[in-house]
């Protein structure tokens, strides 16, 4: 027989993953995208190196209340470039690393994390319509819970300090936001949910073992 407080206590947990996994607050209004554009337009945290702050703007209009997942393709200096703090010499990698230690904390915090990384191993095998490969080092495919707590990250304080490790870091690359067709991949509501049942089961057989009869 079941242990309703065990089951209860995991149900619970599960809930609380929830809360901060899923998106309980709908799709942007459009006085909610018109605030977030004038903050980040008087922030000026984006409109430069490329990006156009309309295509944002655009993204956030069309809002589904979905999540979503950035793809980035990167390509890292091969040597030392300057820290954009210090002006010392340092290699790329590290200089990257002051951007991720101040960005990812910011992204789990609401709900966002790495859905997966890889390094390159190859080069181009189909391509045509492009540019010549520039040597691409890694790809990265970073969930969001929201549109919304996309354009709130780039309206966070020390948003765009933080975007400097990332400019002097990487001379080139790009992203784009995408939302899956089909998954072959256990998604962390599935793993979550079943890694909570697991110990919950655990707890349960323990207590009866443990329990004399």
């Amino acid at each position: 027989m079941l242990n309703p407080l065990i089951w209860t206590a995991a149900l619970f947990v599960y809930g609380l993953f929830l809360v901060w996994h899923e998106n309980w607050r709908g799709k942007l209004s459009p006085a909610e995208v018109d605030r977030l554009m004038h903050t980040i337009m008087s922030q000026r945290t984006i409109g430069k190196d490329g990006n156009d702050p309309e295509i944002l703007r655009a993204f956030l209009e069309t809002d589904d209340g979905r999540e979503f997942f950035m793809l980035n393709v990167i390509r890292l200096s091969q040597g030392d470039v300057a820290d954009p703090q210090t002006g010392e010499l340092r290699p790329a990698r590290k200089v990257m690393e002051r951007y991720t230690k101040s960005f990812l904390p910011a992204v789990f915090a609401r709900g966002g994390y790495p859905a997966i990384g890889a390094r390159r191993v190859g080069g181009y095998f189909d391509a045509w319509g492009v540019e010549a490969d520039p040597g691409w080092t890694m790809m990265g495919y970073m969930r969001y819970r929201s549109r919304r707590d996309l354009a709130r990250l780039v309206t966070l304080p020390g948003f765009a300090d933080a975007h400097d490790f990332k400019h002097a870091a990487m001379p080139q690359t790009f992203n784009f936001p995408t939302q899956p067709i089909m998954r072959s991949l256990m998604g962390p509501r599935v793993w979550v949910g079943l890694s909570i049942a697991l110990v919950a089961a655990l707890v349960q057989i323990a207590l009866l073992v443990s329990t004399p009869v």
